[in-house]
């Protein structure tokens, strides 16, 4: 069960965005970035150098930049190599046996690769809260917004959304700093987040905010 070929598509621009339920802003005081699963494996499924993953991997390292300048944690989701049956459990079943114990496919990608003072989390279901400790290093760090970007929004993104919401941590789905297999997988993760658990935003409307502090 290979990655899918992701045909090239067009991220979505700040006037297609779903309307938000919600109106809350990232405060970095409060907020956590997180980056989720950007790993050379996930990434093959693109095709280098076009939309979606130029913008994406471009919009994610400005926002790592911008997050580290003003204080904000910055914090890494990264799936285990080679996995055993036991530890892949359902997801072997969706989608067989996962990275392979190769380090140049466990690794983020260059251009958004963490930094010595970045937190990386070993990472085992599609939520980043599942089976890590995540919600304890936000809770010690008085953290209770978490603002998420990286691949891929319909699955792993809009689950750490959701799990985020039901943790009472405010979420934060950056639309044109994710992507997925295809603008339909992409355009309704933005919808479901928006309107159930999330507040969807613009890396340039990020950038806005966190100029403002």
């Amino acid at each position: 069960m290979a990655l899918p070929a992701v045909a090239p598509y067009a991220m979505p621009t700040a006037d297609e965005l779903p309307d938000n339920r919600v109106a809350w802003s990232v405060d970095p005081q409060r907020a956590v970035l997180l980056v989720h699963d950007l790993q050379n494996h996930f990434l093959t499924a693109y095709t280098p150098d076009t939309s979606p993953v130029n913008e994406l991997l471009a919009n994610v390292a400005g926002l790592t930049k911008a997050a580290r300048a003003a204080g904000i944690p910055v914090m890494y989701s990264a799936q285990p190599g080679g996995q055993s049956p036991a530890e892949r459990g359902l997801q072997q079943d969706f989608w067989g046996p996962g990275l392979p114990d190769d380090a140049h496919a466990k690794a983020v990608a260059a251009e958004v690769a963490p930094e010595p003072r970045d937190t990386v989390i070993t990472k085992w279901k599609y939520s980043a809260y599942v089976r890590t400790d995540l919600a304890e290093r936000m809770r010690v760090a008085g953290r209770d917004q978490l603002v998420v970007v990286g691949v891929y929004a319909h699955i792993g993104v809009l689950m750490t959304a959701a799990d985020a919401w039901m943790r009472d941590v405010q979420a934060f789905v950056v639309a044109d700093a994710v992507a997925d297999f295809s603008r339909e997988d992409h355009d309704m993760a933005l919808r479901y987040a928006a309107g159930r658990c999330a507040v969807v935003t613009s890396t340039d409307a990020v950038l806005t905010e966190l100029k403002g502090y």
